[in-house]
């Protein structure tokens, strides 16, 4: 790829940080691609556009497996991993600089070490989307193009990553991104007792209400329940109230409400 629109100069403002000025052009493509971006008021539209000329100045989008990393998709990623904090602010995006593409799902080595019997596994997993506790976000760019033009309810690969380093803010991937005390008490409370019966539905074979894969542990709970935030709110209202009630107060209002 050339130099494009990222060879342009990084824009200043007078006391704020550096952003990519990006073209209104590509802006507007940018914009027409998601259904969710249609239902942001001005305000939130404004917002988004200088979170992701922040996001292009201050993080790298690198290509993986012979990506083809074209300046569309770049803006596309930058805007879709800024979307989870359109209410919280930039800064929460802090303490990571880079983003792994690959064209379709990746495979990791998998390995584990189980003290009480001491064998030890190792096993391969293929993989959408992985966010990095010290370290990058990787996401499949099949998946997130599905996401961007067939969207599927339960599923959104870029807010469930970006989830897990918002978690990992306070040091700890835990399921709980950092929060004031009264209110990370409340939700520690709410989120166990869901994931504790969810799991308990998935262990009995029961039809679980959300994509189980949110009872693999507390973190994924928390991402995968972020995922219903973004793409079916009113299903997470319905089956965990509770839940659906702090993402609402954590993120703002899902733009599908």
């Amino acid at each position: 790829m050339g130099k494009g629109i990222f060879g342009r100069w990084l824009q200043r403002f007078a006391g704020q940080p550096a952003r990519l000025a990006l073209p209104d052009a590509t802006w507007q493509r940018a914009l027409r691609r998601p259904a969710w971006t249609r239902v942001l008021d001005e305000a939130a539209r404004q917002r988004l556009r200088e979170y992701t000329e922040r996001f292009l100045a201050d993080k790298a989008i690198t290509p993986a497996r012979g990506f083809a990393l074209t300046d569309d998709r770049k803006v596309l990623i930058a805007m879709m991993c800024c979307r989870p904090v359109l209410g919280l602010g930039y800064d929460w995006l802090r303490g990571w600089h880079e983003v792994i593409v690959y064209p379709g799902q990746f495979r990791v080595r998998r390995h584990d070490y189980d003290e009480h019997t001491g064998v030890a596994e190792e096993w391969d997993d293929d993989l959408a989307g992985e966010a990095w506790e010290r370290g990058p976000v990787v996401l499949s760019w099949a998946d997130v193009r599905g996401d961007l033009d067939a969207p599927e309810p339960g599923f959104d690969v870029v807010a469930h990553e970006i989830a897990h380093k918002l978690d990992g803010l306070d040091g700890e991937m835990d399921g709980a991104p950092p929060l004031p005390g009264p209110e990370r008490a409340g939700w520690a409370r709410d989120f166990q007792a869901a994931f504790d019966a969810l799991a308990a539905d998935v262990a009995a074979g029961r039809e679980p209400a959300i994509d189980e894969y949110a009872a693999e542990a507390p973190e994924e709970f928390f991402a995968v329940c972020s995922e219903y935030h973004f793409s079916d709110p009113a299903l997470l209202r319905r089956t965990m109230p509770k839940v659906a009630a702090h993402l609402e107060r954590f993120y703002g209002a899902s733009p599908f409400a």
